[in-house]
C-alpha cells in the first residue's frame, strides 16, 4: 500500500531523512516511532504529496507521490500534527466543508465516522476552537476519514491529549482498521508502539529498526536491571561510572542498567555503598522497547565515536 525507496530530505544545513526505506502492507497498522525532530511528520508529508524528497521516491497504491500526486490525496486521510481544521466553524460545519471538499456527504459515508462522531455529537454546535484537546483530536480523525480513504496517515495524533483520551484514540484506530483502512501513524510514545502490527525506530532521519514489536524486544542481547536509590542523580552518575556498565538511563523512580553479562548484585551493592549509595535495590527486568530503542541509538553512538 505504501513504498518508500532510499528517501532523503533537507531543509537548508538540516538532514530531516537519510536514505530512509519501509513498506506498509494492506491493512496493516505500522507504526513510526521516535522522538520529536527525527523526522516523522517530513516522511508522512511527503507520502501525503506536500512534499518532493530530494532523493528516493515514494509510491502510495501504486500511485508515484509526485507524478500521481492528485489521484493519491483522493485516497488518502491525512492527520496532520498541528490541529488544522477550520476554528471559527462548528464540529457540523467542520465535517460538511470536508466531505464536500471530496465531493461525498456526511450521511454517505456516517456509518464509518459513527463511533467517533457518537462522543462528539454532544459538541455538533460548538466551534473546533472551544473543544479540548482529545475532542480535537477525534474531529479531525472524523474529517480525515469522511470520504472513506483507502489509507489513513495520523501523524502525532494522541500528543497533547491526557491518558484517557490517548486510549480511546487507539479504541477508535482498531475500530477503522476492521473497516479495511491501512493506518500509518506516528507517535514519540514509546508505550503506543505495542499496539501496532509492526513498527520502525525512527531517530536522526533514520530507521533503527523495522520488525514487529515482539522481534523487536527479541532482538535485545543485553542483561537489564532496575536499580533504585534515594538520590537518582548520584546513583546515574555512579552506574555509569561502574566499569561493567554498558548503558545506564533513568526511567521513572529507576535506572535501567545494562550489562553485557548477568551481574553479581552484591558486587554492585558494595560499589555503591562505597559511593554513598547504601541499600539500594537491584532487580532484573525485562527489556521493553524504549529499552531496545536507546540500545540501538548506544551502538550507533559508539560506531560513530
Amino acid at each position: 500500500m505504501i513504498k518508500a525507496e532510499n528517501i532523503s530530505k533537507s531543509f537548508g544545513l538540516v538532514k530531516a531523512l537519510h536514505s530512509v526505506s519501509l513498506t506498509v502492507k494492506e491493512n496493516e497498522l505500522f507504526g513510526l516511532i521516535g522522538p520529536d525532530g527525527a523526522g516523522k511528520s517530513t516522511l508522512f508529508r511527503i507520502l501525503a504529496t506536500l512534499l518532493i524528497p530530494d532523493q528516493g521516491k515514494a509510491s502510495v497504491i501504486g500511485y508515484d507521490t509526485i507524478k500521481n500526486y492528485r489521484q493519491i490525496r483522493m485516497l488518502l486521510g491525512y492527520m496532520p500534527g498541528r490541529f488544522s481544521l477550520y476554528p471559527d466553524l462548528t464540529v457540523e460545519e467542520n465535517l460538511a466543508f470536508y466531505a464536500s471538499v471530496f465531493g461525498t456527504s456526511v450521511r454517505q459515508h456516517y456509518q464509518l465516522i459513527e463511533p467517533v462522531y457518537k462522543q462528539l455529537e454532544p459538541f455538533r454546535n460548538r466551534r473546533a476552537a472551544q473543544l479540548s484537546g482529545g475532542m480535537k483530536q477525534k474531529l479531525a480523525l472524523s474529517c480525515a476519514l469522511i470520504h472513506r480513504p483507502k489509507i489513513l496517515l495520523l501523524d502525532e495524533p494522541t500528543t497533547g491529549v491526557d491518558a484517557v483520551s490517548r486510549k480511546e484514540f487507539w479504541e477508535l484506530l482498531s475500530g477503522i482498521r476492521q473497516a479495511g483502512i491501512t493506518i500509518l501513524v506516528s507517535t514519540p510514545y514509546m508505550d503506543e508502539a505495542n499496539l501496532c502490527d509492526r513498527i520502525a525506530l525512527f531517530q536522526d532521519g533514520q530507521i533503527l529498526s523495522i520488525d514487529t514489536p515482539a522481534n523487536i524486544v527479541a532482538d535485545y542481547e543485553l542483561h537489564l536491571c532496575a536499580v533504585k536509590a534515594p538520590d537518582k542523580y548520584l546513583l546515574l552518575k555512579t552506574l555509569r561510572s561502574w566499569p561493567n556498565t554498558y548503558s545506564a538511563y533513568p526511567f521513572g523512580d529507576a535506572v535501567h542498567l545494562s550489562t553485557t553479562y548477568k551481574i553479581n548484585n552484591n558486587e554492585l551493592k558494595q560499589y555503591l555503598t562505597h559511593h554513598a549509595l547504601p541499600g539500594s535495590q537491584i532487580m532484573s527486568i525485562n527489556a521493553g522497547i524504549e529499552d531496545r530503542f536507546l540500545e540501538l541509538l548506544h551502538q550507533k553512538t559508539l560506531t560513530h565515536a
